[in-house]
């Protein structure tokens, strides 16, 4: 596994101060606060100086996290492994500063693959925008290629940093600029975003940091950006029905959690929906709080996240939550302080724009 995400780089550097708390948004770097209404973001730290943005950034948080989760899996050549990549917006950071200010960026930068086969000899890879559950989605198909006997090995990774034209958008429907990132609060504002990026090895045998037991995917297309509750609850139904487990089997939910109104509720009355007299067995957290919302890397960074609990015994806690809704006051959500637990099945949950749902099944190794 690797990881990288404003709270920190490598798997264990990010659960750690996840566990302790320590993820918060930040004074943005990259852009121009006379821009906008709000001036704070996630942001990974590796600009050279604040305000003196740099193009190709995502595909370097990709590089990263791939060679991390390629050495954590001691993989020597990975010429012919498919490399799957979930992303909401790609090098689109990179696009604007070459249309702007007339950054170097070359056309066929803007694919992952050229630098993947520049760094890893990579021959095989996809790239897949279905939102903020692309990640979850490529898991989905990495799943289906082990299974149809197309592969022995494949590389699953999500990535996104943060472009202008995005952050410009949530802050015009965010008129009030969020302080914090406040899930399944009831005095939330909205989401900010974040700079991310995750991979994972996926493996026909039993591997090292557990075991994928199911992805349920679907596109219910209903609305363009407000969530479903039918098809959210459908998808769910789908991964539990795909691992052949009941609700009471879960122990651990990650939450999808992006803080803004509807996405929230709708999410909380989808798990009592499906969860019905078992809701209160699982505790029930999410990242969002501590990393923002990173687009396309969420949903395997919150995979990685729900398996490092579930090898531990430690969940880390939703932050920034004071005075919870009501559709979540009778469940065990992890608040302030991390849990502790020992626990052997996880939910991981990641929704999108367009109704793009993925829930993902993973069991303790």
């Amino acid at each position: 596994m690797g990881a990288v995400a404003s709270v920190g780089r490598g798997v264990p550097d990010v659960f750690t101060n996840l566990c302790a708390g320590a993820g918060g948004p930040n004074p943005m770097r990259g852009f121009d606060p006379s821009w906008f209404n709000a001036d704070h973001l996630f942001e990974i730290d590796d600009r050279p100086v604040p305000g003196a943005d740099v193009p190709g950034r995502a595909t370097e948080f990709l590089l990263d996290v791939v060679a991390q989760a390629v050495e954590d899996a001691g993989l020597r050549d990975i010429t012919d492994v498919p490399i799957l990549v979930g992303t909401g917006l790609r090098e689109l950071r990179s696009l604007e500063l070459w249309w702007r200010e007339a950054a170097k960026f070359p056309a066929d930068r803007l694919h992952f693959g050229t630098a993947l086969r520049e760094r890893f000899g990579a021959t095989n890879t996809h790239t897949f925008a279905n939102a903020c559950s692309a990640s979850l989605y490529a898991l989905a198909f990495g799943s289906d290629l082990i299974s149809l006997d197309e592969a022995d090995t494949v590389i699953v990774a999500g990535v996104d940093s943060v472009t202008t034209s995005m952050y410009g958008l949530a802050d015009r429907i965010q008129p009030s600029p969020p302080d914090r990132v406040r899930p399944f609060d009831r005095n939330r504002r909205g989401t900010i975003l974040g700079d991310g990026a995750a991979a994972v090895v996926l493996r026909r045998s039993e591997g090292s940091h557990g075991v994928l037991r199911s992805v349920g995917i679907n596109c219910d297309a209903v609305h363009p950006t407000a969530p479903d509750l039918a098809g959210i609850t459908s998808a769910m139904r789908e991964a539990h029905t795909r691992a052949n487990v009941t609700p009471a089997d879960i122990d651990l939910v990650l939450l999808h959690g992006t803080g803004t109104i509807l996405n929230d509720e709708t999410e909380a009355r989808a798990y009592a929906q499906v969860f019905g007299s078992d809701a209160g067995v699982p505790l029930l957290t999410g990242i969002k709080s501590q990393t923002g919302h990173t687009s396309g890397s969420a949903g395997v960074l919150s995979l990685i996240v729900a398996l490092r609990s579930l090898a531990t015994g430690k969940v880390p806690p939703i932050t920034a939550v004071d005075d919870p809704i009501d559709e979540v006051r009778d469940i065990r959500l992890v608040l302030g302080e991390p849990a502790t637990e020992q626990m052997s099945l996880a939910q991981v949950n990641g929704f999108g724009f367009g109704g793009v749902n993925a829930v993902a099944i993973v069991e303790a190794a």
